[in-house]
């Protein structure tokens, strides 16, 4: 489906209970002229195949690379494959190089420069840019001239993206919404058009910060929590059982925010031996 002038979106239901709305591949510039592919799926044969026909349906566009958004297996897993049947550089954060030249050659691996302008070949304009958080090796790109943000995982369309590092998430999540855009383009999920692509960026950034809100109400209200306390207090009890992993991740990298901010103490858990066990050792020794 074509979304802008330079912007066509091959859609897969992988039907990942993370992934509500399926996922995006997106092939940026002009068929006729040179095109870039943005992620490559996971190992997932079909979705693979999905990816080359689609290509073959915009008239097998000469392509210029492959832009990686970051290292997770459902962006990396097709790679080995689509490289070998359409023979382009890839083109990653520094941080995933070494990892994807074991994939598809030394050679074949280009690291991204921050704020690099790469150039499709058809004309469009795409700049990367660095938003680690989600991840460290994540990068999102942008299309100035058709007001377009690919996201990656960074923002999804249907859902909130888990995260790493927060702190750093909360700072990518400020750069990234002061980019011009009409569209976000995002890994998974619909692609959001205006008005929602407008106020999508804000509503994340300020999602974060209720939801540190609730972690520091809740560990106001009942002191010495666990992560799995705090997530029950905070989440609907109705979450689903896939989710539910997600969301104490989501936790975890709050508390350790909160930790560095010096805003939260925590008492890493202690072992001592039990009682029989104890009683047993020390007849030992003596």
């Amino acid at each position: 489906m074509q979304i802008t002038p330079n912007v066509f979106v091959m859609h897969y239901d992988d039907g990942a209970p993370a992934h509500p709305g399926g996922s995006n591949n997106y092939f940026v510039g002009n068929p006729k002229r040179g095109m870039v592919l943005i992620d490559t799926g996971d190992h997932d044969a079909e979705w693979t195949r999905r990816i080359l026909d689609y290509h073959k349906t915009l008239g097998s566009p000469r392509l210029s690379a492959i832009l990686i958004t970051h290292g997770h297996i459902d962006h990396i897993g097709g790679l080995d494959r689509i490289h070998d049947a359409l023979r382009m550089p890839v083109r990653c954060h520094p941080k995933l190089a070494s990892k994807l030249a074991k994939v598809v050659g030394e050679k074949s691996v280009k690291p991204l420069r921050a704020n690099e302008q790469i150039v499709t070949g058809g004309g469009a304009t795409l700049r990367a840019v660095f938003t680690p958080g989600h991840e460290e090796d994540h990068v999102c790109y942008h299309l100035p001239a058709d007001k377009v943000l690919f996201t990656g995982d960074t923002i999804l369309g249907a859902s909130s993206s888990s995260v790493r590092d927060l702190a750093t998430y909360m700072k990518s999540l400020s750069a990234i919404d002061k980019l011009s855009h009409d569209f976000i383009c995002s890994a998974h999920g619909p692609v959001v058009p205006l008005p929602r692509a407008a106020t999508l960026v804000r509503w994340y950034i300020n999602h974060r910060n209720e939801r540190e809100e609730q972690v520091l109400k809740a560990i106001g209200s009942d002191g010495g929590l666990s992560v799995e306390g705090i997530t029950k207090k905070i989440y609907p009890r109705n979450l689903k059982r896939p989710l539910w992993h997600s969301a104490e991740n989501n936790v975890r990298t709050h508390l350790a925010k909160l930790v560095k901010e010096g805003l939260v103490a925590e008492k890493p858990s202690t072992y001592s031996l039990a009682g029989q066990k104890s009683t047993a050792l020390a007849a030992k020794k003596s």
